[in-house]
């Protein structure tokens, strides 16, 4: 029986320290994954990756921001989620295994099942008799299940109802009009956000792919949608081509990608937002830099029975694996002004931006004159009393007691009671060169741990027998190997000594112990772009080879000259075009 390559990712994965189950030792936990030493470094260089394209390139507009995990339930009954955030769970009733249903129905009869209702869900497996896929039994009938996971904050009361975000949006939305006026009240602004989610999924069963616990890495982009000023989408991505596969066509049973530039999808209509298109492009960009092929990936619009409660458009960014055809790496949502909306009806803050009108609007308002020196005449040293409770009040309300009060006396807050002819109504016209808006938000979300399965996966190649990882050399997890030729001195202590040196400016491993080719073939399998060997002949010419993984071509470099052509050759330069002695393998 042949083996999947997805099997023998994993199986290297876990034997070379970059992922296993967390808590195996008591039988492991589904839905939790540990990253070993190799899988730290390769998920970091996929964040700063990541932060390097959507962050460090925009930096003139966007900035980063770090929020709680814990949220309390107010935030998230805002928002939608607790109301929202769920999918439909079944339980055999024999064994009592549970099951997300769209899941099962998706894995036994090969369709998709997204978005479809408890009800329709319930008939379709009934219709087709699916049973539990372990024992056999007969299953429930459906029913919601809540995503969040339910903590508290402080004693354990309903008041104190807090959940584990299952997104970092929320701190961004919540923060929108503190980074707004930090960032001189200037739109377009996006705030990144980059930390740990927590999503309660039913019965995740594919391994490090759906994680109950992961690294999200988002922004919410703000933008005014009267003046969206988008001329970076057609100074970057002009040329930039596309794979869509539109709602359209998934509706009449097209499941054909149609190629297309970033800029003629927005133009024709089939992307919503022109930032929107925009982060769609540099995500193409971003995963092409870790390693997929462009033929690999594609956007795939969701139907509206499938997008997210907040959504008006989302792509899903898909690419092609061993295991699943395709895998979502990441998502990309027209949240238009859902969050901020609700946001301001659930607290009464002011999360508005402001808007310079083109020339004033005139409003006629009311305003409330007040006689200060009437006040001082008539209550002396208690006109300050007055003053504070008339201000309290502000003018509206101000206005509504004069002309709902009969007489000639006003009562006032505190007991005070005022002549009405204290204050005046007057007619003003006024001229209103601002106004307030609620910003559209275009959405880009990746999950770092789904990035460094496909990393690994496209990385994953066999060669004679051989494994070798051929990461793209910004994100290989050790830069440089260092080795004698032999493990003999004195070559190992020019080894020693050039390690030493190598490992203050990246991460280095010191390969020691059996042949030359067993050693490159070590640093090999561990994806390790550049192997640094001293042989005799360094020790005479005081330099060494630097062997390439890919092309296995070595190039002879004077020992003080390694760390510059290192340099130069991890920024993706041809180094074998800079004249050093080329050695034939």
């Amino acid at each position: 029986m042949s083996v999947s390559k997805y099997e023998k990712v994993i199986d290297y994965a876990i034997r070379r320290g970059f992922i296993w189950q967390s808590y195996e030792i008591y039988g492991g936990q589904s839905g939790f994954y540990d990253l070993g030493p190799l899988g730290v470094l390769l998920k970091n260089n996929i964040v700063d990756l990541w932060r390097e394209y959507f962050v460090k390139q925009h930096q003139d507009f966007v900035v980063e921001i770090e929020t709680p995990i814990i949220t309390p339930a107010i935030v998230f009954r805002a928002s939608g989620h607790e109301e929202n955030f769920t999918d439909y769970a079944v339980e055999c009733l024999s064994c009592h295994r549970v099951y997300r249903a769209d899941h099962l129905v998706e894995e036994i009869l090969k369709i998709s099942a997204e978005g479809l209702t408890g009800e329709q869900l319930d008939e379709i497996i009934e219709k087709n008799n699916i049973r539990c896929p372990v024992c056999k039994g007969s299953l429930s009938k459906t029913r919601k299940f809540l995503l969040l996971f339910q903590t508290y904050i402080g004693p354990y009361t309903p008041e104190n109802l807090a959940y584990l975000r299952p997104e970092a949006a929320q701190g961004m939305f919540i923060n929108f009009k503190r980074v707004y006026e930090l960032m001189r009240r200037r739109l377009p602004l996006g705030i990144a956000q980059i930390g740990r989610v927590a999503r309660n999924e039913i019965s995740p069963r594919q391994g490090p792919i759906r994680l109950r616990e992961f690294t999200i890495m988002e922004i919410e982009f703000f933008y005014d949608d009267k003046d969206p000023r988008c001329d970076i989408l057609y100074e970057r991505c002009s040329d930039r081509k596309i794979r869509i596969l539109t709602a359209q066509q998934r509706e009449r049973g097209d499941d054909k990608p149609i190629e297309i530039s970033v800029v003629e999808a927005y133009k024709e209509g089939f992307i919503k937002s022109p930032w929107l298109a925009y982060w769609m492009c540099i995500a193409h960009n971003f995963i092409s830099a870790i390693g997929v092929p462009e033929d690999k990936t594609y956007f795939e619009e969701k139907l509206p029975t499938e997008r997210a409660h907040y959504s008006q458009q989302t792509f899903d960014q898909m690419v092609i694996v061993d295991k699943w055809g395709k895998l979502e790496v990441s998502g990309h949502a027209y949240r238009h002004t859902y969050d901020i909306d609700r946001h301001i009806r659930f607290s009464n803050a002011d999360l508005y931006a402001i808007r310079q009108l083109p020339s004033p609007r005139i409003e006629r308002k009311r305003r409330v004159k007040i006689d200060k020196t009437l006040i001082i005449k008539i209550f002396g040293s208690r006109a300050g009393e007055v003053f504070k409770a008339l201000y309290s009040l502000g003018e509206d309300r101000l206005a509504e007691i004069v002309e709902k009060t009969p007489g000639d006396r006003i009562m006032l807050n505190d007991g005070i009671e005022i002549p009405k002819n204290i204050l005046k109504i007057e007619e003003v016209e006024e001229q209103i060169w601002t106004e307030r808006f609620i910003p559209h938000v275009a959405e880009p979300s990746f999950g770092a741990e789904r990035l460094l399965y496909i990393a690994l996966e496209y990385a994953y190649t066999e060669d004679e027998g051989r494994i070798i990882l051929k990461f793209p050399k910004r994100i290989a997890p050790i830069k440089i190997a260092i080795t004698p030729l032999v493990d003999r001195e004195p070559l190992t202590n020019v080894a020693v000594n050039i390690y030493k040196t190598l490992k203050q400016y990246y991460y280095s491993i010191y390969i020691e112990g059996g042949s030359i080719g067993k050693k490159y073939a070590y640093a090999d399998e561990l994806g390790i772009p550049y192997v640094v060997t001293v042989d005799y002949e360094s020790i005479e010419r005081a330099d060494a080879t630097i062997r390439d993984r890919d092309t296995r071509k070595q190039i002879r470099v004077p020992i003080n000259e390694l760390t510059r052509v290192l340099d130069m050759a991890l920024k993706g330069e041809d180094i074998f075009s800079l004249g050093y002695p080329i050695i034939n393998n």
